[in-house]
């Protein structure tokens, strides 16, 4: 999983056609940890979607851009037009069902 920052956020997210599934973190929280392995999953099992990860504590202007208040958050980007998010632990199913959605 590519892990953007203020730095790369255009080259991995903005210029990117597609669907990019953002999973927006910290590093301290436990549900966020609790869902790094499903988003690892479904990064394995959708070859044609584009998984990043942004640490809200170390990127904090993409956290304001996303209007973070609870994590994890799961936001939804293509063609650079922001789609849809989800917040908190959300079960596999639930983000398949956006992705497929949305891809």
């Amino acid at each position: 999983m590519i892990f953007v920052e203020n730095e790369n956020f255009d080259s991995e997210v903005t210029l990117h056609n597609g669907l990019v599934v953002i999973d927006l973190y910290a590093d301290w929280c436990v549900p966020c940890r609790m869902l790094a392995p499903v988003m690892e999953e479904l990064e394995n099992k959708y070859k044609d979607v584009k998984f990043v990860k942004i640490n809200i504590d170390e990127s904090r202007e993409l956290a304001k851009m996303f209007h973070v208040d609870n994590i994890p958050m799961v936001a939804f980007v293509k063609d650079d037009t922001f789609l849809d998010f989800a917040v908190g632990l959300v079960p596999i199913e639930t983000l398949e069902k956006m992705i497929n959605e949305y891809k």
